[in-house]
Protein backbone atom coordinates (compact mmCIF):
# COMPACT_ATOMS: atom_id res chain seq x y z
CA UNK A 1 0.00 0.00 0.00
CA UNK A 2 2.92 1.94 0.86
CA UNK A 3 4.96 1.60 -2.53
CA UNK A 4 1.81 1.86 -4.39
CA UNK A 5 1.27 5.49 -2.70
CA UNK A 6 4.88 6.44 -3.34
CA UNK A 7 4.42 5.26 -7.55
CA UNK A 8 1.33 7.16 -7.57
CA UNK A 9 3.08 10.26 -5.43
CA UNK A 10 5.77 10.08 -8.03
CA UNK A 11 4.21 9.87 -11.28
CA UNK A 12 1.75 12.51 -9.69
CA UNK A 13 4.65 14.82 -9.09
CA UNK A 14 5.87 14.53 -12.82
CA UNK A 15 8.79 17.55 -13.29
CA UNK A 16 6.95 20.44 -14.17
CA UNK A 17 8.14 23.92 -15.88
CA UNK A 18 6.79 27.84 -13.78
CA UNK A 19 6.93 31.11 -14.74
CA UNK A 20 6.37 33.47 -12.13
CA UNK A 21 5.42 36.86 -13.43
CA UNK A 22 5.34 40.16 -10.68
CA UNK A 23 3.53 42.81 -12.99
CA UNK A 24 4.37 46.45 -13.34
CA UNK A 25 4.30 48.98 -16.01
CA UNK A 26 8.02 49.78 -15.76
CA UNK A 27 9.93 46.32 -14.71
CA UNK A 28 7.66 43.55 -15.25
CA UNK A 29 9.62 40.73 -13.53
CA UNK A 30 9.85 37.30 -14.76
CA UNK A 31 11.27 34.27 -13.19
CA UNK A 32 11.09 30.39 -14.77
CA UNK A 33 12.04 26.97 -12.13
CA UNK A 34 11.46 23.37 -12.66
CA UNK A 35 10.13 21.42 -9.52
CA UNK A 36 9.33 18.02 -9.17
CA UNK A 37 6.85 18.05 -6.68
CA UNK A 38 9.83 18.27 -3.87
CA UNK A 39 13.16 19.76 -5.26
CA UNK A 40 13.20 22.97 -7.02
CA UNK A 41 15.53 23.95 -10.25
CA UNK A 42 16.50 27.39 -11.02
CA UNK A 43 15.92 27.83 -14.80
CA UNK A 44 16.38 31.81 -15.24
CA UNK A 45 14.81 34.95 -14.33
CA UNK A 46 14.62 38.85 -15.64
CA UNK A 47 12.70 41.72 -16.27
CA UNK A 48 10.84 43.39 -18.84
CA UNK A 49 11.47 46.93 -19.11
CA UNK A 50 9.09 49.54 -21.46
CA UNK A 51 10.13 52.74 -22.44
CA UNK A 52 8.91 55.48 -20.05
CA UNK A 53 9.27 57.59 -23.20
CA UNK A 54 6.67 56.11 -24.94
CA UNK A 55 2.91 55.98 -24.55
CA UNK A 56 0.51 53.86 -22.31
CA UNK A 57 -0.44 51.47 -25.25
CA UNK A 58 3.55 51.12 -27.09
CA UNK A 59 4.55 50.36 -22.94
CA UNK A 60 1.66 47.39 -22.70
CA UNK A 61 3.06 46.33 -26.09
CA UNK A 62 6.21 45.99 -25.68
CA UNK A 63 5.56 43.80 -22.37
CA UNK A 64 3.21 41.75 -24.63
CA UNK A 65 6.33 41.91 -26.98
CA UNK A 66 9.05 40.68 -23.93
CA UNK A 67 7.00 38.34 -22.03
CA UNK A 68 5.71 36.52 -25.28
CA UNK A 69 9.33 35.78 -26.19
CA UNK A 70 10.34 34.67 -22.63
CA UNK A 71 7.55 32.08 -23.13
CA UNK A 72 8.29 31.15 -26.76
CA UNK A 73 12.40 30.51 -25.75
CA UNK A 74 11.43 28.50 -22.28
CA UNK A 75 8.37 26.89 -22.53
CA UNK A 76 6.80 26.93 -19.17
CA UNK A 77 3.77 24.60 -18.21
CA UNK A 78 2.17 26.90 -16.31
CA UNK A 79 2.07 30.52 -14.57
CA UNK A 80 1.57 32.12 -11.45
CA UNK A 81 1.10 35.98 -10.87
CA UNK A 82 0.96 38.05 -8.65
CA UNK A 83 -2.47 39.87 -7.28
CA UNK A 84 -2.47 43.74 -7.81
CA UNK A 85 -2.55 45.80 -4.32
CA UNK A 86 -4.71 48.78 -4.37
CA UNK A 87 -3.15 51.61 -2.72
CA UNK A 88 -3.81 55.12 -2.94
CA UNK A 89 -3.08 56.86 -6.14
CA UNK A 90 -5.71 55.60 -8.02
CA UNK A 91 -4.08 56.61 -11.78
CA UNK A 92 -1.14 54.35 -10.67
CA UNK A 93 -3.12 51.52 -9.32
CA UNK A 94 -4.85 51.39 -13.20
CA UNK A 95 -1.97 51.69 -14.77
CA UNK A 96 -0.86 48.32 -13.01
CA UNK A 97 -3.92 46.76 -13.09
CA UNK A 98 -3.14 47.17 -17.54
CA UNK A 99 -0.01 45.64 -17.16
CA UNK A 100 -1.05 43.28 -15.33
CA UNK A 101 -4.06 42.40 -17.57
CA UNK A 102 -1.07 42.04 -20.40
CA UNK A 103 0.70 39.10 -17.83
CA UNK A 104 -2.30 37.20 -17.43
CA UNK A 105 -3.02 37.73 -21.18
CA UNK A 106 -0.07 36.30 -22.48
CA UNK A 107 0.11 32.71 -21.07
CA UNK A 108 -3.72 32.29 -21.23
CA UNK A 109 -3.38 33.13 -24.94
CA UNK A 110 -0.78 29.74 -24.87
CA UNK A 111 -3.17 27.83 -23.10
CA UNK A 112 -1.00 27.66 -19.82
CA UNK A 113 -2.96 26.84 -16.69
CA UNK A 114 -2.60 30.22 -14.39
CA UNK A 115 -2.83 30.98 -10.55
CA UNK A 116 -2.72 34.05 -8.70
CA UNK A 117 -1.64 34.49 -5.14
CA UNK A 118 -1.54 37.77 -2.68
CA UNK A 119 1.63 39.34 -1.99
CA UNK A 120 1.37 38.52 1.65
CA UNK A 121 0.89 34.70 0.63
CA UNK A 122 4.24 34.65 -1.95
CA UNK A 123 5.86 36.89 1.35
CA UNK A 124 4.76 33.94 4.30
CA UNK A 125 5.57 30.82 1.77
CA UNK A 126 9.11 32.06 0.79
CA UNK A 127 10.23 34.10 4.11
CA UNK A 128 7.48 32.68 6.63
CA UNK A 129 6.01 36.17 7.59
CA UNK A 130 3.81 37.88 5.73
CA UNK A 131 5.38 41.00 6.15
CA UNK A 132 8.76 41.88 4.76
CA UNK A 133 11.14 43.87 2.48
CA UNK A 134 12.68 42.72 -0.95
CA UNK A 135 16.24 42.15 0.86
CA UNK A 136 14.27 39.11 2.55
CA UNK A 137 12.46 37.68 -0.24
CA UNK A 138 16.02 37.77 -2.24
CA UNK A 139 18.16 36.36 0.12
CA UNK A 140 15.28 33.48 0.33
CA UNK A 141 15.45 33.00 -2.95
CA UNK A 142 19.28 33.06 -3.04
CA UNK A 143 18.86 30.18 -0.92
CA UNK A 144 16.03 28.24 -1.98
CA UNK A 145 17.95 28.93 -5.92
CA UNK A 146 21.34 28.42 -5.10
CA UNK A 147 21.83 29.16 -8.85
CA UNK A 148 19.72 32.00 -9.25
CA UNK A 149 21.35 35.54 -9.55
CA UNK A 150 18.10 38.01 -9.77
CA UNK A 151 19.78 41.34 -11.13
CA UNK A 152 16.77 43.62 -9.56
CA UNK A 153 14.00 43.16 -7.28
CA UNK A 154 11.25 42.07 -9.39
CA UNK A 155 13.47 39.01 -10.45
CA UNK A 156 13.62 37.93 -6.99
CA UNK A 157 10.14 38.53 -6.73
CA UNK A 158 8.71 36.69 -9.86
CA UNK A 159 11.13 33.88 -8.86
CA UNK A 160 9.16 34.11 -5.33
CA UNK A 161 6.12 34.03 -6.93
CA UNK A 162 7.19 30.93 -9.12
CA UNK A 163 8.15 29.10 -5.87
CA UNK A 164 5.00 30.05 -3.84
CA UNK A 165 3.10 27.79 -6.42
CA UNK A 166 5.95 25.07 -6.99
CA UNK A 167 4.63 24.69 -3.61
CA UNK A 168 1.26 25.58 -3.63
CA UNK A 169 0.81 22.42 -6.27
CA UNK A 170 2.81 20.05 -4.34
CA UNK A 171 0.27 20.46 -1.33
CA UNK A 172 -2.81 20.49 -3.58
CA UNK A 173 -1.75 16.85 -5.07
CA UNK A 174 -0.18 15.28 -1.83
CA UNK A 175 -3.81 16.45 -0.35
CA UNK A 176 -5.47 15.08 -3.19
CA UNK A 177 -3.59 11.71 -3.20
CA UNK A 178 -4.52 11.44 0.69
CA UNK A 179 -8.32 11.88 -0.16
CA UNK A 180 -8.10 9.47 -2.82
CA UNK A 181 -6.50 6.61 -0.81
CA UNK A 182 -8.29 7.34 2.47
CA UNK A 183 -11.76 6.83 -0.14
CA UNK A 184 -10.46 3.35 -1.53
CA UNK A 185 -12.14 0.01 -0.38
Amino acid sequence: MESDLAAVLAEKTARIRIIGIDPGLRRTGWGVIDSDGVRLGYVACGCVVSDDAESLAMRLRQIFDGLQEVLARLAPAEAAIEQTFVNRDGAATLKLGQARGIALLVPALLGLRIAEYAPNAVKKTVVGAGHCDKSQIRAMVKCLLPRAAPDSADAADALAIAITHAHSRSWRRLEALIAQESAAP
